[in-house]
């Protein structure tokens, strides 16, 4: 068993997301889990860019209304409580409803040689 303080929190760059959004890690795993959590806190209205996984991510919203977009045009609304299944390779973009923030523990099994996502141009975004 290992106790593992809270870590910093951080500023997320504008190359990945629009608007104010803060990460604090919870888990990153070390072989042979590739687990990696994360509680994100979205400001009204902020949202990731297009990106995409290649083993899928799992969000579960804590905390306000979450909007989740897919390529098709689908736009899924999450509340506190709802967890939203994003699966492998499929490109999306998840954030904040315009009116309130948002909180999410983001849930993602690292791919091989603990690939980062695929972030994507802004453009097409919503």
């Amino acid at each position: 068993m290992e106790l593992r303080t809270v870590s910093a929190t951080v500023k997320m760059p504008a190359t990945a997301f629009t608007g104010d959004v803060y990460m604090t890690p919870i888990q990153q795993g070390t072989g042979p889990s590739r687990l990696t959590v994360a509680l994100v806190r979205f400001a009204p209205g902020a949202h990731t860019n297009w990106h995409s996984h290649a083993v899928g991510q799992t969000l579960h919203v804590t905390e306000g209304v979450a909007l989740v977009g897919t390529r098709d045009g689908a736009v899924v609304r999450a509340r506190a409580g709802d967890t939203v299944v994003c699966p492998p390779g499929e490109e999306h973009w998840h954030g904040a409803a315009a009116d309130t923030f948002m909180s999410h523990l983001a849930m993602l099994e690292a791919g091989p040689r603990r690939r980062r996502p695929d972030h994507l141009a802004r453009t097409g975004r919503r």
